[in-house]
């Protein structure tokens, strides 16, 4: 039976085809949430993916926090179910309380869109599980506000729990400590900028999206090289 994943629709959500796609071609099934709705419909997986929700209007995610789906996709990662953001995505799960942090304005406030190589800093969370620790992946980024920031108590906890699962191998953005992707502590909600979703197909120019996705589909993890 294939994996479900759920990909949030807010308002102004413009990147939640581009996620479905990258499921059904890793053969998982992808179906798309309505931001009103409060429940899940019994998906495997979640998804919040790349846009602008509401407009991104007071800042990216501060609106799209109080939808009825948020407290469902909360409620969902309380009870261990994978969720991932991605770049507005991850602004929502910020806003929403479940990944620590903040996302802001780039450094230079230069909106960027662009390849980017990440590197896998930890297999152990739904994202990076089949990845190989180490590894270096070429995913574009399209943002602006993506310089990920955090006070130095909450840093030196993500580097002391292992995780920081991204960082930039040369940072675009000003995000502290090179930070692409961080996970919670339960290691089940993710959040990331770079789009993996963009990086699952050779005509885009890469294919190392895959293993991140195909992570999320519940994949067995691999022993890091």
């Amino acid at each position: 039976m294939s994996t479900t994943v759920g990909v949030v629709v807010f308002p102004g959500t413009n990147c939640e085809m581009d996620a479905v796609t990258a499921v059904e071609r890793l053969g998982g099934e992808g179906r798309l949430l309505w931001h009103a709705d409060d429940d899940v419909a019994g998906v495997d997986a979640v998804i919040v993916p790349g846009g602008f929700a509401h407009g991104d209007y007071l800042r990216p995610g501060a609106i799209a926090r109080f939808s009825p789906m948020m407290g469902a996709i909360t409620r969902f990662a309380a009870d261990g179910g994978p969720v991932v953001g991605i770049c507005n995505g991850f602004q929502v799960l910020t806003e929403a309380g479940l990944l620590p942090g903040a996302l802001q304005k780039n450094s230079g406030l230069k909106f960027l869109c662009q390849p980017t190589a990440l590197r896998v800093d930890s297999i152990d969370s739904v994202l990076t599980c089949r990845a190989v620790f180490g590894a270096e992946l070429s995913v574009p980024i399209n943002h602006f506000e993506g310089n990920y920031t955090c006070d130095v108590e909450t840093l030196a906890r993500l580097r002391d729990e292992d995780r920081i699962v991204l960082r930039y191998v040369d940072n675009p953005n000003g995000s502290v400590d090179d930070i692409a992707g961080v996970c919670n502590e339960e290691r089940n909600v993710v959040g990331l900028m770079p789009h993996p979703e963009r990086a699952c197909d050779e005509l885009l120019g890469s294919i190392d999206g895959e293993v991140l996705i195909s992570s999320l589909l519940g994949s067995s993890p691999v022993v890091a090289a």
